[in-house]
């Protein structure tokens, strides 16, 4: 059995992998239900962090305490607290509000296609800055998934205009810098574990978030409805917390690239979910958009697990 450098079966790994992904794949969902509350996307955001980060520092706490007490000479060095916190910026705010803002514009299932690409820009990226071979395979998973996506941004565009490009421009954003975010997350993961990364990243993204609020919004728009409160809730654990702790955790066992890879479960679910609880529509040019984007993905995770 193929096992990871825990000492712990791989197929674990990308279980933990795809379970992080099916529970990040419930957050358009969650933001579309929000803004039908008129709670718009930064204040969504910025509960989702008030609801999170505890959970993040409680969790960093204990996870800081386990390692000391395994190695009394534990230390985390200061510039990998530094570059950690820069990522989680990077990953969980920058990637994030251009998620969050996208949702105002296109739909829960187009949102969820154009961000199961960022692995393509994990491999890019890994090719520019750790000088990794693409090879051609990836180039054609590509090709077959971003024809997918140009079949659904053609039909939408048709009844959305602008607002489909605006849209598909800012969470396409949010893939890129998700994509750097996971990049650069397995190093920073080797020197301090899994929980105290996810702790430092997530908590310095809440803080940025939360800046960013507090210079465009009034402290008053916190204010929401009792339906609307219920769905921060689900936003800052469902959505957030334990999918986020799930992927670091997936990340240091088997690795960036395989762990982006999981993602392809996503979009199956916020499909399911956008049909059954929003309501939204899923038209025959949906559907072969969405097999093009799966089939492509599917063919780069063959190609990735044979290396």
């Amino acid at each position: 059995m193929i096992r990871t450098n825990q000492n712990k079966p791989a197929w674990l790994g990308y279980l933990i992998g795809m379970l992080g992904a099916s529970f990040f794949a419930t957050k358009g969902i969650v933001i579309k239900l929000a803004l039908l509350e008129n709670v718009d996307a930064l204040t969504t955001l910025t509960w989702r962090m008030i609801i999170a980060v505890p959970f993040f520092v409680l969790i960093g706490y204990f996870g800081y305490k386990s390692r000391k007490k395994k190695n009394v000479n534990f230390n985390i060095p200061r510039s990998a607290i530094i570059k950690t916190a820069i990522l989680g910026m990077v990953g969980y705010y920058l990637a994030s509000y251009l998620d969050f803002a996208g949702l105002e514009y296109i739909s829960a299932q187009f949102d969820r296609l154009i961000l199961l690409t960022y692995p393509f820009f994990v491999v890019i990226f890994g090719a520019i800055f750790f000088k990794r071979v693409i090879r051609f395979s990836m180039i054609l998973s590509l090709l077959i998934s971003y024809a997918g996506l140009a079949l659904i941004f053609a039909h939408d565009l048709k009844l959305a205009g602008n607002d489909v490009i605006i849209g598909a421009s800012l969470v396409l954003g949010a893939a890129v810098a998700y994509a750097l975010y996971q990049l650069f997350a397995k190093p920073l993961i080797d020197i301090m574990g899994a929980r105290l990364f996810t702790s430092i990243a997530l908590t310095s993204a809440g803080v940025a978030v939360m800046i960013h609020f507090s210079l465009t919004h009034e402290i008053s728009d916190l204010l929401v409805s009792h339906r609307a409160m219920w769905l921060m809730l689900a936003m800052g654990t469902i959505s957030m917390v334990i999918p986020a702790y799930l992927i670091s955790t997936s990340i240091g066992m088997i690795g960036a690239e395989p762990t982006a890879i999981m993602g392809n479960i996503s979009p199956l679910v916020t499909i399911f979910l956008a049909i059954t609880i929003l309501g939204e529509d899923f038209s025959l040019w949906h559907a072969i958009g969405s097999a093009f984007v799966l089939f492509g993905m599917f063919a780069f995770t063959n190609s990735q697990l044979r290396k």
